[in-house]
């Protein structure tokens, strides 16, 4: 990204980022992560939208402050 250049971002220990997205966002509960009621695929599927929605956020941001530009 543009700007961020040089941050060393926080990360969790053992890859657990990638089940910290979707329980953190609110889309499971710590237990169905930890006694299996969610496979890998359902971890992988919670991921892909949280992808999806913050590309779309990030698409509609630029949409509004690039016609703001030219409005303004």
């Amino acid at each position: 990204m543009r700007g961020l250049e040089g941050i060393e971002w926080a990360v969790l220990p053992n890859g657990m980022d990638y089940f910290a997205g979707p329980l953190l966002a609110g889309m499971c509960k710590y237990e169905s992560l930890e006694d299996g009621t969610l496979d890998l695929a359902a971890v992988a599927d919670m991921n892909d939208m949280l992808i999806a929605r913050n590309i779309n956020q990030r698409l509609y941001e630029k949409y509004l402050a690039d016609n703001r530009e030219r409005d303004g």
